[in-house]
């Protein structure tokens, strides 16, 4: 078996202002990374269109029409203080929406044993009728709503360890009581969301708030116990949130992780797919601002994957 990477050269058609975080060297360092000869025997696939079918899993069609009306013909322009608009960005949050369900779909079928997407903008802050956060579709949130209705799956585990909140996830999975979603970021830390008393309406979501300065020990210790409740649950599939950005060089936040502990957590979660999925497992790109620190993580991440698909 295989894992199976999926990019799409849209990925560089959504720019963002001079100085901007979330930039377009974002993918290309991670695309650089990957590039190594050590990841040769990755699965490389395009990343297709999502149709709007598939985005309106978890958004109304007013959030897809309002996102094309403000897209500008030319430039770029703010939604908020933080999240911006091009010409070409709705055509690549589409393709960040088919990339996530094209891997879903691959691990389902067999085709490969797990995958992963390398794709901008992120998705995990888009909540149901809100674009924030460089977000703009529930990348992960849909996949997963994918393989319960369209694959009839019962049971699926939603992971996110960005150092930032997954708002948008949460919302948009609040009332599905056949997802679990595990989400750990910094507390306090923008969006403000995130709190271990946000359970979902089905007490079915577990935030781990850590305060900044966590380093991987306490990381670790904190995400214990919380996998060993999803493996208690038997998920069919585990999909996940990879943000990378509560790496101790990043610039948006102060936690204090380093390479090895996102090692850690990435086996901690084919471990757990192995045991429970049948090995199927979707990681979907996030966070991450430092480029080196980027780059060096989705490295070690996606040879992880490698070494648990074979």
């Amino acid at each position: 078996m295989v894992t199976r990477l999926l990019t799409h050269p849209a990925s560089q058609w959504h720019d963002m202002p001079p100085g901007h975080p979330e930039c377009v060297d974002r993918i290309r360092v991670v695309e650089e990374a990957l590039a190594a000869p050590e990841f040769a025997a990755l699965d490389r696939h395009p990343a297709p269109r999502a149709a709007e079918a598939e985005v309106l899993r978890c958004h109304p069609q007013s959030h897809i029409d309002t996102l094309r009306a403000r897209a500008p013909a030319a430039g770029i322009r703010p939604l908020d203080a933080d999240t911006h608009i091009g010409p070409a960005s709705v055509e690549a949050a589409l393709h960040g929406v088919g990339a996530a369900c094209a891997a879903v779909d691959a691990v389902i079928a067999g085709a490969a044993a797990n995958a992963f997407c390398a794709m901008r903008p992120p998705g995990h802050h888009a909540e149901a009728e809100t674009p924030m956060g460089f977000c703009f579709f529930g990348n992960v949130a849909i996949a997963a709503k994918r393989a319960l209705d369209h694959h009839g799956l019962s049971r699926v585990a939603v992971v996110d360890f960005d150092v930032h909140h997954g708002n948008g996830t949460q919302d948009l999975l609040w009332d599905e009581s056949r997802v679990r979603f595990v989400s750990s970021q910094q507390m306090p830390l923008w969006p403000g969301s995130g709190a271990a008393h946000e359970r979902g309406a089905h007490r079915q979501v577990t935030n781990i708030p850590l305060p900044p300065g966590t380093r991987g020990a306490a990381f670790r210790a904190a995400w214990t116990p919380a996998l060993a409740a999803l493996d208690a649950w038997a998920p069919e599939l585990v999909i996940v949130s990879a943000g990378f950005d509560a790496h101790a060089a990043d610039p948006l936040a102060q936690l204090a992780l380093e390479v090895e502990d996102f090692v850690w957590i990435t086996r901690a979660l084919c471990d757990l797919a192995a045991a429970r999925a049948g090995g199927r497992l979707v990681s979907v790109l996030e966070g991450g601002y430092d480029l080196d620190a980027l780059a060096a993580c989705v490295a070690a991440h996606v040879r992880v994957l490698m070494e648990a698909g074979q």
